[in-house]
């Protein structure tokens, strides 16, 4: 089987971004034993990555990069904003102890929109976030290999992710 749209696909692989050099430096791992798996074409993963794996079959091995503009995009500077320190109290918590440089913080917008905002400074009262995906402007360099590749029932493109083996139980 090929892999297609609505397929549930099982992969392994390493993810690198290029070091001053050009070469890779890799920061993350997925073996096989605990493969990625997702509906391809509703994964919510860059178009880019998806158009990549189109076509290729259990067994196969896959190496190719997608540039910063297919991937996450550019850094939006609008994206980075300073709020009250006074926002992020929490009744068990004070912000001295959610708030530490270089954590993300899981927070909401006006609208209900759920994200994660990643600390970058603290200055007096004012804590600075930036809220683009944490791969912006990165060039992103994939190896890997298909492990597996099945139909998606149902259920799961009714629901939109995976159930079973590799996916959500409920």
């Amino acid at each position: 089987m090929s892999i297609a749209k609505n397929n549930v696909v099982f992969i392994s692989y390493q993810l690198a971004f290029p070091d001053e050099d050009g070469q890779p430096d890799v920061v993350e791992i997925v073996d096989e034993k605990e493969p990625m798996v997702f509906i391809h074409g509703l994964s919510g993963l860059p178009e880019a990555f998806e158009k990549n794996l189109l076509g290729l079959n259990e067994g196969d091995t896959f190496d190719f990069s997608i540039s910063a503009e297919d991937a996450y995009g550019n850094v939006d500077p609008n994206a980075i904003i300073q709020l009250p320190k006074s926002i992020f109290q929490a009744e068990d918590q004070s912000a001295d102890d959610i708030l530490q440089i270089g954590n993300f913080i899981p927070m909401t917008d006006d609208q209900g929109n759920r994200m994660q905002g990643l600390v970058v400074s603290i200055e007096g009262e004012t804590v600075t976030m930036d809220f683009n995906h944490p791969l912006a402007e990165k060039t992103l360099m994939f190896q890997g290999k298909i492990l597996k590749i099945r139909e998606a029932t149902p259920d799961e493109l009714a629901h939109g992710h995976v159930h079973g083996e590799g996916g959500v139980h409920h």
